[in-house]
């Protein structure tokens, strides 16, 4: 397994009930999709070099999510109207969701300090996590890389069947 790759198979690794604005007009709450797994993948940012190969990696394998049973979802703390754009821009079949006040960074512990130009920030650090039929988080990964990411989130997605 590789070093950005975590299992988290115990019960204290429930996500608590969320609900999040999300593209398309609507609402994501966390308790419509109990007994349905998904895929939960957060970015630092719409529309930048590194988020649209990862968004459009989703996209393009989106369909084998959806055999393997699994929705997808991306999140970062853009605004609504940026999400709109930048899934209409990239022609995502997914929903983004708009976590503009962090709630669910915070929920998967996502934000962390980072170096941008010598200066420290806070931000999102690249993570995708599969959740499970009764919100658990199945698997993680976090500092992740983008090149072949998704694919192996994919496999892992796949071999949980």
């Amino acid at each position: 397994m590789p070093n950005n790759a975590n299992n988290a198979n115990n019960a204290n690794n429930v996500i608590a009930d969320f609900e999040v604005p999300a593209t398309g007009n609507q609402r994501f709450a966390s308790t419509a999709f109990r007994g349905h797994p998904y895929i939960i993948y957060f970015y630092p940012k719409d529309d930048t070099p590194g988020c649209t190969i990862e968004g459009t990696a989703f996209r393009d394998h989106y369909d084998a999510f959806k055999k393997a049973g699994y929705m997808v979802f991306g999140v970062s703390r853009d605004s609504l109207k940026s999400h709109e754009k930048f899934k209409a821009k990239m022609n995502f079949p997914f929903d983004l969701f708009a976590d503009e006040d962090e709630t669910l960074c915070k929920l998967f512990n996502v934000i962390k300090e980072k170096n941008m130009y010598g200066k420290k920030v806070f931000g999102i650090e690249r993570s995708t996590f599969i959740v499970g039929k009764n919100n658990e988080v199945l698997k993680e990964w976090r500092g992740v890389k983008v090149d072949g990411h998704v694919e192996e989130v994919l496999s892992a997605a796949k071999s949980m069947q």
